[in-house]
């Protein structure tokens, strides 16, 4: 690989970083963080979901989701439903205060966006989603193992 273009993609990736982060902690848009907000996008999306489930989804350790699915049930966006096999397993259930506040985040957030690349041409658009969701998949697929 082309050592020029790898150093590109680095420097850049760190700016993009960065940016989203100032972006994040300074148009916040409601009461959802980074990690809430993929929280519930997963049940929004897959259905209820366990807390083990959702650690090997996003490569974290139970611990640290149960501290993020802990906060999100003390708000009121998220319900325990037991196992009937295991008493002490439990699937997350998103309630519809979960699914308002996710609606307003997404929307607040879409419409960053949206000024953010108001002067693209959507052919620009859809080519930076689709290298985007690419990295991303690369990712997982490496750190497998």
């Amino acid at each position: 690989m082309d050592e020029h273009s790898l150093a590109m993609i680095e420097l850049e990736l760190t700016i993009l970083l960065r940016r989203a982060s100032f972006i994040t902690h300074h148009h916040r848009a409601g009461n959802l963080d980074r990690s809430a907000y993929l929280l519930l996008h997963q049940i929004i999306t897959h259905g209820s979901a366990g807390i083990k489930a959702l650690a090997d989804e996003f490569r974290l350790d139970i611990s640290t989701v149960c501290r993020q699915a802990a906060a999100l049930e003390q708000k009121g966006y998220v319900y325990r439903i037991p196992n009937p096999v295991d008493g002490r397993a439990y699937s997350l259930q998103i309630t519809d205060s979960g699914i308002k506040a996710y609606d307003q985040h997404r929307q607040a957030r879409l419409a960053r966006i949206t000024d953010i690349v108001k002067d693209w041409s959507d052919e620009d658009c859809e080519m930076f989603g689709r290298l985007l969701r690419k990295y991303n998949r690369s990712v997982i697929h490496t750190c497998k193992g």
